[in-house]
């Protein structure tokens, strides 16, 4: 591919997905993206008694629990309990009305065992909740054109982030903080600190994306993903909160909807049309 006179060489450094929202996610070296996002990112949720989404907002533990893709589906790991397997044959036909956010979709619902394992582990009841593709859930229409749809993402297919933010961002902490914290599905390198919100449209390899919105950033932040606590002090998100706050929150990282299918790689070039 050639790169237009006078853009930045901007390379594809890091893909990543996350398979059972607020799970710990997985380092790919190449992904296929969908209309929904890469394959396999966020279509599990976990939700309470009421059908609502739980996070790493109210239970930071979350992050401790690792996923891994195998043959049978989906393996979860983490310290003193027995790895989780989850199969396909684990989803029937029992549907429930869950909401994520402020969108109520029809998810499939998990066996009692998988349920009873993630209740047991986070001391609550709880249940895990298969992406409905025979009901596919809307993107909201003030910044997508009709039929766009997403996973069980907060509320776009695809986040990208530039090492350069992440560096300038951990230049103002006393202890630097990972891209982890902030869970991007591409990162890249090569451009110059938030060169991202500035993004119309772009393409990596051959697939284009629409970077539609900056993403407002939560305390979903302040969780240390290798141990599970929230920080004391608030960090990264208030030092963050003092110079990337906008009337659409605490900004860091760009929402893409994918314009075109295919495979992206890493060491891929990105391309700003």
């Amino acid at each position: 591919m050639r790169k237009k006179s006078g853009q930045p060489e901007i390379t594809l450094t890091g893909v990543r997905i996350y398979p059972v929202k607020s799970l710990a996610g997985i380092r790919l070296e190449q992904a296929n993206v969908q209309p929904q996002g890469l394959q396999d990112d966020r279509l599990f949720m976990l939700v309470d008694e009421n059908g609502l989404l739980i996070t790493q907002r109210k239970y930071p533990q979350l992050a401790l629990l690792k996923t891994q893709m195998i043959d049978q589906g989906i393996r979860i790991d983490t310290s003193n309990f027995s790895p989780l397997i989850i199969a396909e044959k684990d989803f029937l036909n029992e549907t429930a009305l869950v909401k994520i956010w402020q969108d109520e979709c029809v998810g499939i619902v998990a066996s009692e065992q998988v349920n009873q394992w993630f209740s047991q582990y986070l001391d609550s009841s709880v249940r895990l909740i298969k992406y409905n593709q025979k009901a596919p859930r809307a993107i909201d229409p003030n910044y997508s054109s009709p039929n766009d749809i997403v996973s069980f993402a907060d509320g776009f297919p695809l986040l990208v982030i530039s090492d350069a933010s992440l560096q300038d961002l951990n230049s103002k902490l006393e202890t630097p903080v990972t891209m982890t914290n902030f869970r991007p599905n591409i990162i890249v390198d090569g451009c110059e600190a938030f060169a991202e919100d500035d993004w119309k449209q772009i393409r990596i390899g051959e697939v284009v994306f629409d970077a539609v919105k900056r993403c407002s950033r939560c305390v979903f932040t302040t969780v240390n993903p290798e141990t599970g606590v929230k920080s004391n002090n608030g960090q990264p998100l208030k030092t963050l909160s003092q110079y990337r706050k906008a009337d659409g929150g605490v900004l860091f990282g760009m929402n893409l909807i994918p314009r075109s299918k295919g495979i992206i790689r890493v060491n891929d070039k990105l391309e700003i049309i």
